[in-house]
């Protein structure tokens, strides 16, 4: 992950940002968006990618994280705000939908959740 994204990996944050209920449902991905505890204590933007096992075998899975750390790693820190913890949730369309269209969803669901930074003009 680039400079000021870190990675949430612990249980306990995942929890944390899901109880929040502030989230986004685009075609090729669920984004759910919480403000950090401690918005002081960080310079960045954390990223947790998760899968749930209805969406298909471990391969698959493994397969639509990839694709999912691979546009988060283009996306959010040239668009998001700093101190956001953000969990994306990959769906069955992420292993078929287009890349393209997979940094859209993403460009247009941090808007939504208000985790967007304003310093991007206009609709990328």
């Amino acid at each position: 992950m680039p400079v000021g994204v870190e990675r949430l990996k612990k249980r306990a944050d995942f929890l944390r940002v899901a109880s929040v209920r502030r989230k986004w449902a685009a075609p090729g991905m669920v984004l759910q968006a919480a403000r950090h505890p401690d918005p002081l204590g960080t310079d960045g933007v954390r990223v947790g990618f998760t899968v749930t096992k209805k969406v298909g075998n471990a391969v698959v899975r493994n397969r639509i994280k990839r694709r999912l750390r691979a546009v988060a790693q283009e996306v959010i820190p040239e668009y998001a705000d700093n101190g956001w913890d953000l969990v994306l949730i990959g769906r069955n369309a992420t292993r078929l939908r287009k890349y393209d269209d997979l940094l859209q969803d993403l460009r247009k669901s941090l808007g939504k959740v208000g985790a967007r930074s304003n310093e991007q003009g206009g609709s990328k």
